[in-house]
């Protein structure tokens, strides 16, 4: 399955190979999907910062990175607050799930979020989508995120990084994006996350 919109460009898997193949520093990395949002303050700014502190977190190696989407947000009354920009990101880690989780709270913690209200408004949103095929229901952290697959913003740029990625326990994002449509999930071809260096 591909895009219908000729203006966002999966990344070609030949990239994400070559990025593998030239990675000897981790030993055993295991793969992890992360993703990000942000709908307070420079946007694209955090996504890019965040990345960043990513691929700076020892054990850590980011692999790919999603097209920026816009998209409004979830579980709120429409208007009632900013758009979110929304990404994708591949990772290869030798981290533990629990300890990917600590730095993705410290990254959060670094850009100011804040967590007065669920689904509020945030600077920074760095949630664990999903680590190597692992199926877990431990309240501190899901895995799969519980509900990935059935959120838009989360598997249209999944699925523009890895076509065949599938969300354990519910099968292939392609056929998951499928049922559920690109609906509210505007790309933003004019912005663009950097791969790490």
């Amino acid at each position: 399955m591909t895009s219908s919109d000729p203006t966002v460009q999966p990344v070609p898997a030949s990239v994400v190979e070559q990025v593998d193949a030239a990675d000897v520093t981790l030993t055993n990395p295991k793969r992890a999907v992360i993703s990000l949002g942000s709908n307070l303050g420079n946007r694209l700014e955090t996504l890019q910062g965040a990345i960043d502190a990513l691929e700076d977190t020892p054990g850590v190696r980011v692999k790919a990175v999603s097209p920026v989407y816009e998209t409004e947000p979830w579980g709120v009354e429409a208007g009632s607050q900013p758009s979110y920009f929304n990404a994708v990101v591949l990772l290869k880690t030798t981290l533990p799930p629990s300890s990917l989780l600590e730095r993705g709270h410290a990254i959060e913690e670094a850009f100011e979020r804040v967590r007065d209200e669920r689904w509020g408004p945030r600077t920074i949103d760095v949630d664990i989508v999903a680590y190597q095929d692992v199926i877990s229901q431990d309240p501190v952290l899901t895995l799969p995120h519980p509900r990935a697959h059935e959120r838009a913003f989360v598997l249209v740029p999944w699925h523009d990084v890895d076509p065949e990625a599938k969300v354990p326990g519910h099968g292939p994002v392609a056929e998951l994006l499928a049922e559920l449509g690109r609906g509210g999930v505007a790309p933003r071809a004019d912005l663009e996350l950097r791969l790490p260096e």
